[in-house]
């Protein structure tokens, strides 16, 4: 898999948002952005997972954005607990969306605290009548996310031995979603020795969206 990375400082609602943009070889299909876990807990958007998700997003053809979070790297502004954070991955969608220059999906996928910002982000874009194509939530933090939903056809990965956040209350947040659950067995939290089966996991569930849009261009499906 050939791809380039650039770094892009983006403005935003608190300021410059320092960004890392990831590119397939040839012309992008879509675009994606990601989110990393906790600021306060050293996440970066250089996090492994995060950093996973975007090799996945790659190989499928997306052009992948992943922002550093309030007062991380370059990024300017302070800790916002979800909030801000929220306002900032708009501006990153707004922007993506511009950059790639035709209408292609859009992704949004999140490790643990950036699972729970994607799940305002994609609530905020569904009431503007803009959704995203699919939700990629990977860990996620769901003891934050009580109030919010996810469409059913989200994909949600958790490792079986998370310690983080328990299994048993992602599949208590997910039950009456009606979301199922991916559970890779012997997983932490951090995915560590299953960061290659997390990425299989995520480019086969895009080869739908993948097949989707080139259905919709007139392509084979």
């Amino acid at each position: 898999m050939k791809f380039s990375t650039r770094t892009q400082l983006l403005p935003g609602p608190a300021g410059a948002i320092d960004v890392a943009l990831d590119l397939p070889d040839g012309t992008p299909i879509g675009c994606a952005v990601i989110a990393h876990p906790h600021p306060l807990f050293h996440g970066t958007r250089d996090n492994k997972v995060a950093h996973t998700l975007a090799r996945a997003l790659v190989a499928r053809g997306f052009a992948a954005w992943r922002p550093n979070f309030r007062g991380v790297g370059a990024s300017e502004g302070e800790h916002d607990g979800g909030r801000g954070e929220t306002d900032d991955l708009l501006a990153v969608v707004a922007h993506a969306r511009r950059e790639l220059g035709h209408p292609g999906p859009l992704v949004l996928a999140g490790f643990s605290f950036g699972a729970y910002v994607q799940m305002r982000v994609a609530e905020r874009l569904r009431e503007a009548g803009h959704p995203a194509q699919r939700l990629v939530l990977v860990g996620p933090a769901v003891s934050r996310a009580e109030e919010l939903s996810a469409p059913p056809e989200s994909l949600v990965i958790h490792g079986e031995r998370d310690e983080t956040v328990l299994l048993a209350d992602v599949l208590d947040w997910a039950r009456p979603l009606g979301i199922p659950i991916v559970v890779v067995p012997q997983a932490d939290h951090f995915f560590h020795r299953r960061l290659t089966l997390l990425k299989r996991l995520v480019e086969e569930a895009l080869l739908t969206v993948v097949h989707s849009r080139a259905a919709g261009s007139g392509g084979a499906p």
